[in-house]
């Protein structure tokens, strides 16, 4: 369908604030046979697990959204607190919300579901623990409207003690250009914040784009994200900021060290992905770029004892790459390849230097 003649309906609320108002979704609800049937243009999928501390905050600023063609489809993941009560009062409300109630999966079967159950002709995702600027898929789809891209991304604000920061990885020069990730690499270098973008739907499931299964695992959002722009050919950016990213909830898998492997996991996907496909003699080496900037963070947050055993695994897989000729400096940061280089050649030095480097970030 082309959306050039889409009539789409949106409401009027303002979106003045970081944080949604506490207001009641509108009494009448336009139920035609028409619109009960067709495509909306979006399906945001809220991915759910025991978050009935910000659930709400999370769901009212989807169902306020001044962009009304949406569903939003809430996965519930075998929560044992109040969450699948809370997604049954909106659903009660608002006919948009669909409901899939599951055992508990794990993250990567959610996605899935949610993205085999999905019909807009966009995807958009929402992480149940943070909320989103009122105005934020009207704007979206202003954006994708006229050209249609795969992938349409914004920048965030981080949430912390009540203070919201602007994370601005994507510069206004760059904004309302269509873009190749092969000719713009440095897309790949993107944090894999999946939920500050929507992406077209048949884009998705003609490239077989979806979510490591594995039960209890994280980092999901790391291979969907490569995968994402591996097989891009469109991708429009704005530097306007949307998704509200809580970073003070400590159940966070972020702050779960105990899945400290998990990135690992994500990495054997991704090469798994790309050489089933023909594509890692041209991707391996911007795949090793974005593995060490991950590996990197993750060896950040972790215990000393935990370290020590991530930093092995680290040190081994970059030698077998190194050998293997995937390692290219031309792909690298100066930065990036001086501390991937001491890790290689100095791996005692360049430990106490990282891990003394991470203790002072975190003062």
């Amino acid at each position: 369908m082309s959306k050039k003649h889409r009539k789409i309906t949106t409401q009027t609320t303002k979106s003045n604030s970081h944080q949604p108002t506490d207001i009641q979704p509108q009494e009448e609800k336009q139920q035609s046979s028409e619109s009960s049937t067709k495509q909306p243009f979006l399906s945001i999928l809220v991915p759910i697990y025991n978050t009935e501390k910000y659930l709400r905050q999370c769901l009212d600023s989807l169902i306020h959204q001044t962009l009304s063609d949406l569903e939003i489809i809430c996965i519930n993941d075998g929560s044992t607190d109040h969450s699948l009560d809370i997604i049954k009062e909106y659903q009660a409300k608002d006919p948009r919300i669909i409901l899939i109630n599951k055992e508990n999966t794990g993250y990567g079967d959610s996605m899935n579901q949610g993205l085999k159950k999905a019909q807009g002709e966009y995807i958009g995702i929402l992480e149940p623990d943070d909320w989103i600027e009122l105005n934020a898929y009207e704007k979206l789809y202003q954006l994708a409207e006229a050209r249609q891209p795969d992938v349409v991304k914004a920048n965030y604000f981080t949430e912390k003690n009540g203070k919201s920061t602007k994370i601005s990885a994507i510069d206004p020069q760059d904004s309302n250009k269509i873009l190749n990730p092969r000719q713009n690499p440095e897309l790949f270098r993107l944090a894999p914040t999946i939920w500050t973008a929507i992406y077209r739907r048949s884009f998705l499931k003609k490239n077989r784009i979806d979510f490591l299964p594995t039960p209890g695992a994280s980092y999901q959002d790391t291979g969907f994200s490569f995968k994402v722009w591996a097989e891009a050919e469109s991708v429009i950016l704005t530097s306007d900021a949307f998704v509200h990213y809580r970073l003070d909830n400590n159940n966070s898998s972020v702050n779960n060290p105990g899945k400290m492997q998990c990135v690992v996991d994500e990495y054997v996907e991704i090469e798994t992905y790309l050489t089933e496909r023909g594509q890692f003699a041209e991707l391996g080496c911007l795949m090793s770029v974005t593995k060490f900037r991950n590996y990197h963070w993750n060896f950040q947050r972790l215990s000393p004892a935990l370290a020590k055993e991530f930093y092995a695994t680290m040190r081994h897989e970059f030698l077998a790459a190194a050998e293997e000729g995937i390692l290219d400096r031309a792909c690298f940061s100066r930065s990036e390849w001086l501390a991937l280089q001491m890790i290689l050649k100095h791996p005692k030095i360049a430990y106490h230097l990282l891990r003394l480097r991470a203790k002072l970030r975190r003062q």
